[in-house]
């Protein structure tokens, strides 16, 4: 695999490229700032959770730049890695223990001879090894297993920096080099107090925090390793007749677009496609978080990835690689852990004066204590404590760590979060704008109603217009032959004869011998028909253009010449989502201000909000808006009046025409499972819901709201633990071996901390 990703835009280039070694947020300072030195770097940005880096150059740059990056890093004292590192964990063993586990249990079996002592005193036995054997088991601890501290710790030192190692690092060899004093200075057979212990049993805390660290890590990032998991290795290529004379297995990944491939009952399929040949019904649960198999036929698109049911049929690539949706889910989790939520900042601040600030402590707690008369081996464990209670291990962990778990889990329930902003800035939302056609609607009309004239039979009515309709694939003819066959009418294709289509008005044609006309209220007018003319149906046509309802009629003659008489109306009209309207009252219930913004008619858009329960005499409904003015809107909506902060605008649409709104929105929502515009719309939103169900929307606020949560719940605890540990470290209250524990477990509570939202669900 490649060590890093590269992504060309217009004017620049991004690449992705994976770091080992670092451990605190001092270690993320120290690298975005040796990449932001190197030439050509227009920003970079370091994540501690995912060991990443994402560095966008200036300008697309060649070959030799992802070298000098490697090299870089390297020379800051950190290990460029394959981005892919955190997909592969090693299940190796040695006699039953992990191998990334063996340097915490040496540590373990070389220290605890060294702490038994201090269980021996509680129980007031004398457990105390001679000095010498206290000096061969601490000795490989600190200089073999904590050899890791040491080089990091100079790479930090010779960069003028600090971080997590230096104090480990310095900390631990003063404790050892205390004891090594005291023991070669004592008279022979004087029994002295050392202080190996403390060193050992600290570097394998530290250890142990860090392993812990490492698997909680994993847990984090388990979404893009399921997502990862869905890409199919090998495809059935079906023969052409020409290239290939017959079916052959092929890696997925050398699949191209137009190949046929057949799919078996119960494999994923290999890539984007369309149906050509069978049946069958697909889980894409993974993928839009819908639970039920959708029914797949002939012409429906498939979606690379997704579980094949029962069923075996061949499909044709549409998408491969990089265009797949699969593959633009992946880059969208990616780029939401690369990126840094704005209050990141806030914690970099800190993390660059946190390490020189915590040695000027330690330094001054030796000072007082000496000064108070101490003696040197006590004023030295009370510095040796501050420094390794202060480690910032947890605050670099803090806000990673939830944006890690909390967009992953958000992903596997069809919500994608572009970026961690966006995952902030919505929990702030207050105002949420909805597009209504496609959005809060299905996005394509259904016929309401048939209303025939005093004597006519509905249901042969319907059949007659159905058969008008039959070769036509206007939206409104598609309704009347969905109506038809919900009702078990047989439409047939040679049912009319003579069939003409008059653009912009209607239908005209014969059905077993009665010429028949099918059409707008206006051509209606035109043919002999005004409204006044209609009689009983009169009244019917204006009651439902008043709820909004698209209005045709149906309407005969016996003859060439002579006056049409009317037979059905036909009331059409757009039919809410299922769940908008549980999704709107939840949203109310939150106390969140609704608008619909629709290039609707009012009478239209009115009907439908007041459907959906929403406040229409209070101005929730925003009508007759161009496309282009929908930006315009959710800038209005973002202002507030009176003395009254700004409002935060959420605006949520599925279409071309509502990327411009989406952009200018504080946080977009584009809502796919729409053919066409959903693409664009997903480019220009913050958030993608994979599927077209308005509940989603309180969903992602939701989890927004809940991983701000962890992201402030882990900085406070981070800070708690150094703003609580370091004055009672040098105070002497603690020892460094519980130093070292509270520190361990800092990183360790601020990882489990954020796996909780591991059990968020959307509706809870």
């Amino acid at each position: 695999m490649n060590t890093a990703t590269l992504e060309v835009n217009d004017d620049s280039q991004q690449i992705d490229l994976g770091i080992g070694g670092m451990t605190c947020a001092s270690c993320v300072m120290r690298v975005e700032k040796v990449l932001k030195k190197q030439p050509g770097v227009r920003e970079a940005t370091v994540n501690l959770a995912t060991e990443s880096a994402r560095v966008t150059l200036t300008g697309v740059q060649d070959a030799d730049t992802l070298a000098l990056l490697k090299r870089a890093v390297r020379d800051a004292g950190y290990e460029p890695r394959a981005m892919d590192a955190m997909d592969h964990v090693s299940e190796e063993r040695w006699l039953g223990v992990p191998v990334d586990a063996l340097p915490v249990v040496f540590g373990a079996l070389l220290s605890a001879p060294l702490a038994l002592p201090m269980i021996g005193d509680l129980l007031g036995k004398h457990w105390m090894l001679p000095a010498w054997a206290q000096f061969l088991l601490a000795t490989p601890v600190q200089f073999w297993l904590g050899a890791r501290f040491y080089k990091a710790g100079w790479h930090a030192l010779k960069a003028l920096t600090g971080n997590m190692e230096l104090l480990v690092s310095i900390g631990t060899t003063a404790g050892w080099a205390l004891s090594t004093w005291l023991w070669l200075k004592a008279e022979p057979g004087e029994m002295v107090h050392l202080y190996y212990e403390g060193s050992a049993v600290v570097i394998t805390l530290v250890l142990l925090g860090k392993w812990l660290e490492a698997r909680a890590k994993r847990q984090t990032t388990d979404a893009i390793r399921a997502l990862h998991a869905l890409r199919p290795e090998r495809a059935h290529l079906v023969p052409d007749g020409v290239k290939r004379t017959e079916m052959s297995d092929v890696p997925a990944d050398e699949l191209l677009a137009g190949d046929i491939v057949r799919v078996l009952p119960g494999e994923r399929f290999p890539a984007d496609g369309e149906v050509v040949l069978g049946e069958t019904q697909a889980d894409e649960s993974m993928l839009t978080g819908e639970a039920m198999p959708v029914p797949k036929r002939p012409g429906d698109r498939i979606t690379g990835g997704s579980l094949n049911g029962e069923g075996s049929v061949e499909i044709k690539v549409k998408a491969v690689g990089a265009q797949s949706v699969l593959a633009h889910i992946i880059a969208l989790v990616q780029d939401a852990l690369a990126g840094k939520a704005p209050v990141q900042r806030l914690v970099d601040q800190v993390a660059a004066v946190f390490v020189p600030v915590v040695l000027v402590i330690a330094l001054f707690t030796l000072g007082i204590w000496l000064w108070k008369g101490a003696a040197m081996e006590v004023a030295m464990l009370h510095a040796v404590a501050v420094l390794v209670i202060a480690c910032p291990c947890a605050l670099g962990l803090a806000t990673p760590a939830a944006i890690m778990t909390g967009t992953g889990v958000a992903a596997r329930h069809g919500i994608l979060i572009k970026d961690a902003e966006a995952l902030e800035i919505a929990h702030k939302v207050d105002t949420v704008a909805f597009d209504k056609t496609g959005t809060l609607t299905i996005g394509h009309p259904r016929l309401r109603l048939v209303e025939a004239v005093a004597g006519a039979d509905e249901q042969a009515v319907l059949g007659a217009a159905a058969a008008l309709q039959a070769q036509s694939a206007h939206p409104l003819a598609i309704a009347v032959l969905d109506a038809a066959r919900s009702k078990g009418i047989a439409v047939l294709a040679d049912a009319a004869q003579d069939v003409q289509s008059v653009t912009g008005k209607g239908t005209l044609g014969t059905v077993r011998g009665v010429t028949l006309a099918l059409g707008s209220l206006r051509w209606m007018d035109e043919l002999g028909l005004p409204l006044s003319a209609l009689g009983t149906l009169a009244l019917s046509v204006q009651r439902q253009q008043a709820e909004g309802s698209t209005v045709s009629l149906l309407a005969s003659r016996a003859g060439e010449g002579q006056p049409w008489t009317p037979l059905a109306l036909f009331a059409f009209g757009d039919e809410a989502k299922p769940g908008a309207r549980e999704a709107l009252a939840r949203l109310k219930q939150r106390g969140l201000r609704l608008f619909m913004v629709s290039g609707d008619n009012r009478g239209a858009a009115e009907a439908m909000a007041r459907q959906l329960g929403m406040d229409v005499e209070g101005g929730a409904v925003i009508a007759e808006v161009l496309p282009g003015d929908k930006a315009a809107v959710v800038q209005r909506l973002r202002e507030a009046s009176g003395a009254e902060s700004a409002h935060t605008v959420a605006m949520v649409g599925d279409g071309v025409n509502d990327a411009p709104a989406l952009a200018a929105a504080d946080v977009g929502i584009a809502m796919g499972g729409r053919e066409g515009g959903s693409d664009v719309a997903m480019h220009a939103a913050g958030i993608t819901l994979m599927r077209g169900d308005p509940l989603l929307v309180e969903a992602a606020l939701d989890i927004s709201r809940r991983t701000v949560a962890k992201i402030r719940q882990n900085l406070f605890w981070a800070f708690a633990y150094n703003a609580a540990g370091i004055p009672l470290a040098a105070m002497g209250y603690l020892s460094p071996v519980l130093a070292g524990a509270a520190m361990a477990m800092s990183s360790v509570s601020v990882m489990s901390n954020a796996l909780l939202l591991k059990r968020w669900k959307p509706g809870r």
